[in-house]
């Protein structure tokens, strides 16, 4: 059975000059790439890098949805989430789905269910995100935030959460993305 996509075969990759490294954290690394165009003039290409992580939809036995409402730094501003966070270093995708349902909520579940991967900036980054769904959520512990996270944890209907997706409510990418996985199944 086809998609009803033309079966292409992948571009060649633009030969790799060099690269420099420009910055490195915990966190994030940023390089500069000098790519050899088809015209052999070389250009510079910056790329972030950011280890793979993860985003959860949390779904009680009722049907509702732990949604998480979280500061996020950069923009300043508070926003509707589902819970994620980065994977540790080879840590199964799964695993670490439990791990920041858990931490962000407080909430374990009966099952995860992988809903979709994805590359959410993908122009700029090799970054890779796992969205889960996560079944039969109950309250098992205290939140266990990072210094840096204000997040308090607000269970809404299914309905409202379907809702504010439509109505193209939430501004968070992992949260929205996964959201439409999530309702599509």
């Amino acid at each position: 059975m086809t998609d009803g996509f033309p079966k292409l075969p992948p571009f060649p990759a633009f030969p790799l000059d060099s690269t420099e490294r420009l910055y490195d954290s915990p966190w994030v690394g940023l390089r500069r790439d000098m790519i050899r165009l088809d015209d052999g003039k070389l250009q510079e290409y910056h790329v972030v890098e950011v280890t793979p992580a993860v985003c959860v939809v949390p779904e009680l036995s009722n049907g509702d949805i732990a949604m998480i409402w979280q500061l996020r730094h950069p923009h300043g501003k508070t926003h509707w989430e589902i819970p994620a966070g980065r994977l540790h270093a080879d840590e199964d995708p799964a695993l670490g789905a439990a791990r920041e349902l858990r931490e962000e909520t407080g909430l374990e579940a009966t099952s995860f269910e992988p809903l979709g991967s994805f590359y959410p900036t993908n122009g700029i980054s090799a970054h890779y995100a796992y969205a889960f769904a996560a079944r039969g959520c109950k309250p098992a512990a205290e939140l266990e935030l990072d210094a840096a996270e204000r997040i308090s944890v607000h269970t809404v209907s299914r309905e409202s959460v379907r809702a504010k997706l439509l109505a193209s409510g939430f501004e968070d990418a992992f949260t929205a993305l996964a959201l439409f996985y999530f309702f599509a199944r």
